[in-house]
């Protein structure tokens, strides 16, 4: 494709599909379990990330290409060729998983002492010890279905193990019925450890599926077992609740989650061996077509071999353990509120401690001048020590206001449950405003300061959850801007009395304005570069999607301007494509942590900018999200982000891939022999021995 005229991207660019891209970032998480210079556990860590990764993509992006394949559909994005197209991808990529399972992990983890032990593997001991521990703790939980006209197919829950069994002989009653279901309590742990003594000084292990599978023929006697597999489906799980026709969106989603177990089927996995009959017995009872049938050599859940990690004491076999140091902008037994008149802080998480964050609505709970903090709840997780300081704000009588995002997937419950504590308490809770999730991350204190209210804010680009700020990176800011902190107060004003929103002095607010002034200000670069004044564009942030602001790029890519993105996952945008984004480079950091920071820069002649952001370049978050994005003005800060969130990333040759113009990833990884520049373990290091030097400060 030749140029276009005037040095403007095409009308219409040849985007990259989103869904393969999603499953492109899961081969490329595949890749750090198959690198021998990753320990052994966190090697199958990852492996099982894989898999929680790819359950999430059926439960949510799978349904409308099956739909459309069951109903023929030959045209549009969702068609009969769309759902063969990425079942062959996600296909491929489970036989990978399996493959690296059995044949590389399984025998290293032999070689380690740890023994993953099938029935064939245990010696008569070991098999005398499962056969009491099945009878004590796993016989009892199992209720044998077989079905006949009174007993149809059961009720099977999304991501559940059951075996199907084919039986011999007949009945109690003199009947034929050869099918019969075995569902599996989820209360079972799906990995067992086993006595010390009968281990021959490894740590062995059997899975539950291998000791019901050595027990099937208990649970049907007088009968003949013959053909069996275990098996799992996954169920379309993305609630959907018309937030017009509901009274209360609490009570709506709750009776949501109720049926989330039990929806559309759109994958079936079975045991590699399993028959053809009973394989299509399933899939006619799931009305499945054969593409959505998974044969796999092993458990067919690995997500669930995460407890392993759990069960084994062999700290080498893990990463060495990092532990974050108190943010560098904060001076301890100072008061935050003095600190924070006098500069702005950036907390750079994990490297930094999400105990900075802690600290700061710590303090505002146990000021007696602090009268009000208001918070967004996103995702907290089920056990917040954050959540336990505002329900102390309101029993020390301050007004605490927190609008909780009800609708944050598969986080439902716990928020919900978070909302009913904090309203048991006295809190003011609202959900936001209807048809638009509230996912931007904010926090305000208003305190009393002589004959005046003064205000704080913390904005972050990631979630108030400590255990994920352990493991995601992402950027948190304390300030006491008056303007930026009143933009705060607007926005949550806004949430709350669902008022015009006035005109904002700092912040960029989505969906009213975000998409636009990005856009404008990517145009703005592409001017400059047009006008041969210098043009940089730099942004990270975990998935470019939005067609609008991909044009915008593409826009300025063609006038001139150098980009580089920084894109953790699905990105449609096609990089260094001849004649259409030439000066374009997309590049993915996959690493020890989860790559999480949204940081914008854009430069267009002597005038630079960066921003901050809860906000993805997604069409959703653009427009049917409540997303902020705040500027970073102190010079020598945003410096700081520069070097370590852009700059770092842009030299990594040790976690990078590049997207190459046909949408494939190639390893910017340097020579086996050589390290390469980790951008993250640069960071931690550089971390390490801050916190070291604050250590001899304080002591």
């Amino acid at each position: 494709m030749s140029p276009s005229p005037a040095g403007n991207a095409p009308a219409r660019l040849p985007f990259l599909d989103r869904d393969h891209s999603i499953l492109g970032f899961n081969e490329r998480v595949l890749d750090w379990a198959r690198r021998e210079d990753v320990p052994l556990l966190e090697r199958l860590r990852y492996l099982c990330i894989v898999s929680s990764n790819l359950d999430e993509f059926f439960e949510v992006r799978a349904a409308p290409h099956l739909t459309a394949a069951q109903a023929g559909d030959r045209k549009g994005a969702v068609t009969v060729d769309s759902y063969a197209a990425i079942s062959e991808v996600a296909q491929r990529l489970v036989q990978q998983q399996y493959a690296l399972f059995d044949d590389a992990l399984v025998p290293a983890l032999a070689r380690e002492g740890i023994e993953i032990l099938s029935h064939a593997d245990r010696t008569p001991a070991q098999r005398r010890w499962v056969d009491a521990y099945f009878e004590r703790e796993v016989k009892p939980l199992l209720v044998p279905v077989g079905l006949d006209p009174a007993h149809p197919f059961p009720q099977v829950a999304n991501k559940s193990l059951n075996f199907i069994v084919r039986l011999g002989g007949k009945d109690a009653f003199g009947r034929e019925n050869e099918i019969a279901i075995v569902k599996v309590p989820r209360v079972l742990p799906r990995v067992i450890r086993m006595p010390d003594r009968l281990a021959d000084g490894k740590a062995a292990f059997v899975f539950l599926s291998s000791v019901i599978r050595a027990h099937l023929h208990e649970l049907f006697p007088g009968r003949e077992v013959g053909q069996f597999s275990q098996f799992r489906v996954t169920r379309h799980s993305d609630l959907a609740v018309d937030e017009d026709e509901v009274r209360n969106l609490r009570t709506a989603l709750r009776l949501g989650l109720q049926h989330r177990h039990y929806g559309q089927a759109v994958r079936l996995e079975v045991s590699a061996a399993c028959s053809e009959h009973l394989a299509g017995f399933l899939l006619q009872q799931f009305d499945l077509p054969p593409a959505a049938l998974y044969r796999v050599p092993g458990p067919v859940n690995l997500v669930r071999l995460q407890q392993l990690l759990d069960l084994v004491d062999k700290p080498q076999l893990l990463f060495p353990r990092y532990v974050p140091s108190f943010p560098r902008g904060l001076l301890p037994g100072q008061s935050l509120w003095e600190q924070l008149r006098q500069r702005d802080v950036l907390i750079h998480q994990p490297y930094e401690s999400f105990d900075g964050v802690l600290a700061f609505l710590r303090e505002a709970v146990q000021d007696p001048d602090v009268l009000a903090i208001k918070q967004t709840i996103y995702r907290t997780g089920t056990d917040s020590a954050l959540m336990d300081l505002l329900r102390e704000a309101v029993r020390r009588g301050k007004e605490v206001m927190a609008v909780v995002e009800l609708k944050a997937r598969f986080d439902e419950e716990a928020n919900i449950n978070w909302a009913e504590q904090l309203e048991a308490v006295g809190a003011q809770v609202v959900y936001g405003v209807v048809g638009l999730k509230t996912h931007a991350k904010m926090l305000l204190v208003t305190r009393r300061e002589g004959r005046d209210l003064a205000r704080y804010a913390h904005l972050s680009t990631g979630n108030y959850n400590a255990r994920t700020a352990r493991l995601y990176t992402d950027i948190s800011m304390l300030t006491a801007d008056a303007a930026l902190t009143a933009d705060v107060e607007a926005v949550f004003l806004h949430l709350a009395s669902q008022t015009r929103l006035p005109r904002l002095q700092k912040a960029l607010l989505a969906p009213f304005h975000l998409q636009r002034r990005l856009i404008e200000k990517i145009d703005v670069a592409g001017e400059a570069a047009a006008r041969g004044l210098p043009a940089r564009i730099v942004l990270k942030m975990n998935a470019l999607t939005d067609e609008p602001l991909m044009q915008a790029l593409a826009r300025a890519g063609a006038r001139g301007a150098r980009i580089d993105l920084i894109v953790r996952g699905a990105c449609m945008l096609p990089a260094r494509l001849p004649g259409v984004t030439d000066t374009i480079r997309v590049r993915s950091i996959v690493g020890r942590f989860l790559e999480h920071a949204r940081v914008f820069y854009i430069a267009a002649g002597p005038e630079e900018e960066l921003w901050l952001s809860s906000a993805d370049f997604m069409n959703r978050n653009m427009l049917r999200r409540i997303e902020l994005a705040w500027p970073v003005t102190d010079p020598q800060l945003r410096q700081r982000l520069v070097d370590e969130c852009l700059v770092a990333g842009l030299h990594d040759d040790a976690d990078a891939w590049e997207l190459q113009p046909d949408g494939s990833y190639r390893p910017l990884r340097a020579a086996p022999d050589s390290r390469g520049l980790s951008a993250q373990q640069a960071l931690m290091e550089r971390y390490r021995a801050l916190g070291a030097q604050e250590v001899v400060r304080w002591t």
